[in-house]
């Protein structure tokens, strides 16, 4: 009697699998565009967007972040505008032959330390009590040099 429920049960759907879990991946890799679309149109919804979408992207799936990790193409252009501030450091970073996400990982946070510092955000203080230390990072000599000479500038 059992035998027979089970065989009526898989006939009347003979598309369902009974694995869960088979299913699950199914229905994973059809809602995946990363899997679906060519990689030239993959590459180009990732290259639009910024920084911190583009990161958050990378941590949605295995796919996506394979994809967004290996993709030097994307990283290249969020590491030149870092660059703009930071370029003895990206330079240096080229030179030594690490990949556009590596510099970037290693200089973006740093950039945007320096800038404040350049823009004169930081011109008002006196002493390392008042520092924000959320967003502050560790700086080398040279770094600390610029920084230096322009608040001598101002």
């Amino acid at each position: 009697m059992q035998k027979n429920s089970k065989r009526n049960s898989n006939s009347r759907f003979p598309d369902i699998d009974l694995n869960p879990v088979d299913a699950e991946k199914k229905i994973e890799s059809q809602n995946n565009f990363v899997e679906l679309l060519p990689v030239e149109v993959t590459f180009k919804i990732f290259s639009q967007l910024d920084i911190q979408s583009l990161c958050r992207a990378s941590v949605t799936c295995r796919s996506w972040n394979y994809t967004i990790r290996n993709s030097d193409s994307l990283w290249k252009p969020h590491c030149l505008t870092a660059r703009a501030v930071c370029q003895r450091e990206i330079d240096d970073d080229l030179e030594s032959g690490y990949s556009w996400r590596t510099i970037l990982l290693r200089n973006y946070r740093k950039s945007k330390v320096k800038h404040e510092w350049l823009s004169g955000r930081y011109s008002n203080i006196r002493s390392p009590i008042s520092l924000p230390e959320k967003i502050m990072c560790p700086m080398d000599v040279d770094t600390w040099g610029e920084i230096l000479e322009a608040e001598l500038e101002r």
